[in-house]
């Protein structure tokens, strides 16, 4: 008599498509002597800023998201000859977002719809983010991103300078476990809420050693184990529509990190809640930090900036060719040359705190 079995498994699930391991892709698209240099020097100068052995400011600066590798590597190129200008004072690290976390649906981003069609391609889409990642270090020019998926880390990993958690993520522990395993210093921001202890939380976590399933280089199913990452810190980036980068919300956020025994590094982002999610709002949050920084705050070590090549953003059109060049299809950025001015007014208000 035939056993019939009913189905158990995989009964949402229309498919297993196969990606190339992280191996195989580091084959594809080996890391080159100059990104290698640019990436290995980089952390090392990011670590000196959080450990208050070099005094400029870190800024992630770029895109809100990547979408377009032509228009993405000429602004690559702008932040280059920029940073260089404003080096005495600010280190910059071009802001390079191929992930988008989404409250509910969306485009998801570079690596997961590379061709914006639905067709998702995450085996394109990765293999493009890589070669994207290696064109902007190639410039001398360090990347941070937001570590999303908890894979892609094996993928693009060795051309990453700077990580961030984001908002709707810093609470779970599969991004905290992540992040203790993680090469770079990592930003945890605060809730969608505005809550400062999840990040508190997160920063403690991430820095424990762990053991969690993950993937190896082979693309085999493993049990990876961290020592810990003793450079996490928190980004400031508002919450429940309301700003958090203010004299008063600084003292709370740095009194928080003390409590828990974590070394006082904050980051503030401009954008989102601090700027209202107006773009032209971000120039007076980033002229309001250098301010404190100036009158003598001591824990602000960083911020990040959405600047694009043209401002403001746009939705994703049915036919592709309408889209603006150097424009931003997920969240509004600043225009290139506010970007010139806002980093130039910084680093010159720094440079004049100095007295060089």
């Amino acid at each position: 008599m035939a056993m019939h079995f009913e189905k158990l498994e995989n009964i949402n699930v229309a498919a297993f498509d196969t990606m190339p391991t992280p191996r195989e892709l580091h084959k594809r698209l080996p890391i080159s002597e100059r990104a290698s240099a640019t990436v290995g020097s980089a952390r090392k100068t990011l670590n000196a800023i959080l450990d208050r052995r070099d005094p400029r400011i870190f800024v992630v600066v770029g895109p809100c998201s990547i979408h377009d590798p032509v228009a993405g590597l000429d602004y690559a190129r702008r932040l280059k000859a920029l940073a260089d200008e404003v080096a005495g004072t600010l280190f910059i690290i071009m802001r390079v977002y191929f992930e988008k976390p989404r409250t509910t649906v969306g485009w998801k981003g570079y690596i997961n719809d590379p061709d914006m069609d639905d067709s998702f391609r995450v085996d394109v889409g990765m293999e493009k983010a890589r070669e994207f990642l290696l064109q902007v270090n190639n410039l001398g020019l360090p990347t941070g991103t937001e570590a999303l998926d908890p894979t892609s880390p094996q993928y693009l990993g060795d051309l990453i300078t700077w990580n961030a958690i984001g908002a709707r993520t810093t609470e779970s522990q599969t991004h905290r476990e992540m992040s203790s395993g993680l090469s770079t210093p990592v930003g945890f921001k605060n809730g969608t809420s505005g809550d400062l202890g999840m990040a508190v939380n997160a920063i403690l976590s991430a820095s424990r050693p762990h053991s969690f399933l993950g993937v190896d280089t082979e693309g085999r199913v493993a049990i990876v184990r961290t020592t810990g990452n003793p450079y996490g810190h928190m980004v400031l980036r508002g919450g429940d529509g309301k700003p958090n980068y203010d004299t008063v919300s600084i003292a709370l956020a740095e009194e928080a990190l003390k409590k828990a025994g974590l070394p006082a590094n904050l980051v503030v982002d401009c954008s989102h809640a601090n700027s209202h999610k107006k773009p032209e709002m971000q120039p007076l949050v980033l002229a309001d930090v250098i301010s404190q920084i100036r009158a003598g705050n001591q824990s602000i070590v960083g911020v990040m900036i959405e600047s694009n090549i043209e401002a403001g953003n746009q939705p994703i059109p049915a036919d592709l060719k309408q889209l603006k060049y150097g424009c931003s299809v997920t969240d509004a950025c600043v225009n290139w040359a506010t970007t010139e001015k806002m980093l130039r007014d910084a680093a010159g208000a720094l440079k004049r705190n100095r007295g060089q």
